[in-house]
């Protein structure tokens, strides 16, 4: 078993060979994925229209859909070393390096949030909000509630790295010949 790779209008997925891809992911049209980066179960990424770029050694946890805005021609760009919980959907925005998403919020079209800043679980980010750096935002809208504190901080690293962990025991057994036809 492997993952859904396809190219949409000439536009072809580019995956790292050193990141790690669920077998029921889904990877569709102008989605680029660096190194170290981990894609989890029943995971979309639909590039279909505009581009959705991943940077290294971030989590994109399960059952998360990712997309992009074609009308607006807004891309989808996630940094390095960022966080996105389980079943979130993140939509046309922005999320800088080490930016973190909780479980099963929504970060809606045009939107940010910078390095280091983090939207709280179950949370809504609505369309063009800011989260700057070192804030912490929640509710449904989201809106800023604090500062982060030094175990926030700790705890964001912490899970950014079990990630990484994990994606390597998963790559250990895994055949990844199939991203042969899809490398960066």
């Amino acid at each position: 078993m492997r993952p859904v790779v396809r190219s949409y209008r000439g536009r072809r997925p580019k995956i790292h060979p050193g990141c790690f891809i669920a077998e029921n992911a889904a990877v569709l049209g102008d989605v680029e994925i660096a190194a170290e980066a981990s894609i989890w179960y029943s995971v979309t990424l639909r590039g279909d229209g505009n581009a959705i770029r991943i940077g290294t050694r971030t989590n994109i946890q399960d059952n998360t859909v990712v997309h992009v805005d074609r009308p607006a021609h807004l891309a989808t760009t996630i940094g390095d070393g960022v966080t996105v919980g389980h079943a979130c959907i993140i939509h046309a925005c922005t999320l800088q390096d080490r930016a973190f998403v909780g479980m099963g919020s929504t970060v809606l079209d045009g939107s940010v949030i910078e390095s280091e800043g983090m939207l709280a679980a179950h949370s809504l980010l609505s369309p063009g909000k800011v989260i700057r750096s070192g804030e912490l935002w929640a509710g449904v809208p989201a809106r800023r509630w604090r500062t982060l504190r030094d175990e926030e901080y700790e705890m964001m690293n912490h899970i950014r790295d079990v990630y990484w962990q994990t994606a390597r025991d998963f790559l250990a057994d895994m055949d990844t010949s199939w991203m042969a036809d899809w490398l960066a």
